[in-house]
């Protein structure tokens, strides 16, 4: 159950209803970047010089005129203008937040403040994502500002919850380890999604159709000039511009990852399950995890369905809030005060 302090109650349900539009944005990011309609409008904010996709004859006339190289496609169009509005709304959203947080002393005030940063930057990546046409290093950053961006959102929420104690019956060394745990798991899965962003902006997707690592030689292929972020100057990075060694290098490398996401996460999962009252964050892992392994062997072997791989996607990023969720819950527990932790500590013999 979950206890709201009453002077807060709106300010929680502003900060849940932009969480849940966050995971659309999130969503539609996925969607749009996996139906090639991230150049859909080649322009920036608008669409071939307009507010909307253009319709009648006339404004379709004029895009013609003012973009050459690039014909109208109406239905990419939409998907990534019907992004960008989404994305501009949640964007409102977190100006409220920021509004709301700083009139009330006792709210946080920190993580709006992260939060109006990152959708500025955000919004740049998205700018640079269409202008610098669609370079891998760009549209990586843009995947991983998303990711932030609904992970803050989720943090400020978890915030304003009034907190829960996790940590009874439990020893300082064991709520130690736990922490250190938690850390270690969530920059593993950053760096996972990370390579899956990697993997998804360089066309490396369907590169190898085999389980469990490639049908290709890729010790022979490996070429560790794959995983260069500043790439040589092309025209358009759209259907990429690796070769097929370098390709199968970050599909291999984001399979390895795969396999050490796996053991991280089943790691926590164990710790977690040690603790009573961390049991439901344990099966919450466990199921989110096999979920992700499914979808990514479909993705494999089903040559990448766009609905399982916007599951992927958005499921990963599930998986991250999961981490997030016990990262925070252990973190908020090791704070309390000093004397919260007296009883925890063993007895010590008298005389």
């Amino acid at each position: 159950m979950i206890t709201i302090n009453n002077n807060d109650r709106y300010f929680f349900y502003l900060v849940s209803f932009s969480f849940v539009l966050s995971l659309a944005v999130v969503a539609l990011g996925a969607f749009t970047r996996l139906t090639e309609a991230g150049l859909g409008c080649p322009d920036w904010p608008g669409c071939y010089g307009f507010l909307t996709v253009p319709e009648t004859e006339f404004e379709q006339q004029t895009a013609a005129a003012f973009f050459p190289q690039t014909p109208l496609e109406p239905q990419k169009a939409w998907n990534e203008m019907l992004h960008r509005y989404i994305a501009g709304m949640l964007g409102l959203f977190v100006v409220v937040i920021n509004i709301m947080a700083w009139r009330q002393p006792s709210r946080p005030k920190l993580l709006p403040v992260l939060l109006l940063v990152m959708v500025f930057i955000q919004a740049l990546l998205g700018m640079w994502t269409v202008t610098l046409v669609l370079m891998p290093v760009v549209v990586m950053a843009h995947l991983l500002g998303g990711f932030s961006i609904v992970s803050l959102l989720w943090l400020l929420r978890l915030q304003l919850q009034l907190p829960l104690s996790i940590i009874t019956n439990m020893t300082l060394k064991t709520l130690y380890w736990l922490r250190i745990a938690a850390i270690f798991s969530v920059v593993v899965v950053i760096s996972q999604i990370a390579l899956g962003g990697w993997t998804a902006a360089n066309y490396a997707a369907l590169v190898c159709s085999q389980l469990p690592i490639c049908e290709a030689d890729w010790r022979q292929l490996f070429d560790a000039k794959a995983f260069l972020l500043l790439q040589p100057q092309h025209d358009s990075y759209q259907y990429g511009v690796l070769d097929y060694g370098q390709r199968v290098s970050i599909h291999v490398v984001h399979r390895i990852g795969a396999m050490i996401t796996t053991v991280a996460v089943l790691a926590l999962a164990w710790l977690c399950w040690l603790q009573p009252l961390l049991r439901r964050y344990s099966l919450g892992l466990v199921l989110l995890l096999i979920i992700q392994i499914a979808l990514g062997v479909t993705n494999v072997v089903a040559s990448l369905p766009l609905a399982v791989a916007v599951a992927h996607n958005v499921t990963g990023l599930g998986l991250l809030l999961a981490m997030v969720t016990v990262s925070y819950r252990v973190g908020v527990g090791s704070r309390l005060p000093r004397e919260v932790y007296q009883p925890l500590k063993k007895e010590q013999p008298h005389g």
